[in-house]
C-alpha cells in the first residue's frame, strides 16, 4: 500500500495564538501540542519518503466562495479577513516547514475532497492509504476522513496531532471515526512510525 500523510488545515488562523479564530475567542484546546506532534509526523514522513500533502481552508477576497451557510458559522471572521488567500492567517504554521515546493491543496469546505484536486493528486501519487492529522478534529478532519473512507482509502488517524474547540469534542470525533471503522487510531506519542500502519477496525 502506498501511503501519504495528509495534514488538514494546520494554519495560523486556527493554531497560532495571534490567528483569527483565537482572536475571536475560539481557540482550540490542545492546539500547541497538536502542532508540535504534527511537526514530528511531518519529519518522520519525509524521512521515510512518504509524500506529505497539506490542506488549507481559505477564502478568496470578498469571500465570494464562502457560501451563506458557512458565513453563518464564521462569527466575525470576515471582518478580520480570516483565512483569506494570500494572508499570513491562511498560511500553514511555520513549525511544519511547509514550502512552495510542498504539495498544498486549498479548499473552501470542511471536506478536503469536495471541489478540490486532492483525489486526482493522490491517485497520481499512487496513494491508497492515508495517515491523517490536523484541525478541527470533529469538523474538517472528520469530514475529510469520512470522504476518504467513501473513496476506498485506508485511513489512519493520528489522534495526538489533532485538536478541537474542547477536549470532549476532540474525543467524540476520534470515538466516532474509530468505532464506525472510518479510521484506525494511532499517535505520535505512542511511537507511530510510517513503517507499520495499523489496520482500520
Amino acid at each position: 500500500m502506498s501511503t501519504a500523510l495528509l495534514v488538514v488545515d494546520v494554519q495560523n488562523g486556527f493554531c497560532h495564538p495571534d490567528g483569527s479564530l483565537p482572536r475571536l475567542g475560539r481557540e482550540l484546546d490542545g492546539a500547541a501540542a497538536a502542532v508540535a506532534n504534527t511537526a514530528v509526523a511531518v519529519a518522520r514522513a519525509r524521512e521515510a519518503g512518504v509524500p506529505v500533502v497539506f490542506t488549507r481552508h481559505v477564502y478568496r477576497p470578498g469571500r465570494v466562495d464562502e457560501g451563506p451557510r458557512l458565513a453563518e458559522l464564521s462569527g466575525g471572521l470576515a471582518e478580520l479577513h480570516g483565512l483569506e488567500v494570500g494572508t499570513w492567517d491562511a498560511d500553514v504554521v511555520d513549525e511544519l516547514g511547509c514550502t512552495a515546493a510542498d504539495l498544498v491543496v486549498d479548499k473552501a469546505r470542511f471536506d478536503a475532497f469536495l471541489w478540490t484536486s486532492l483525489d486526482p493528486l493522490l491517485h497520481g501519487l499512487g496513494v491508497t492509504g492515508l495517515v491523517v492529522c490536523g484541525v478541527v478534529t470533529n469538523i474538517c478532519v472528520e469530514s475529510t476522513v469520512r470522504a476518504a473512507f467513501m473513496r476506498d482509502y485506508r485511513v489512519t488517524l493520528l489522534e495526538d496531532c489533532c485538536a478541537a474547540m474542547t477536549r470532549r469534542q476532540h474525543e467524540i470525533g476520534v470515538e466516532i471515526m474509530r468505532d464506525i471503522g472510518f479510521a484506525a487510531i494511532a499517535s505520535i506519542g505512542g511511537g507511530f512510525t510510517f513503517g507499520a500502519l495499523p489496520e482500520a477496525a
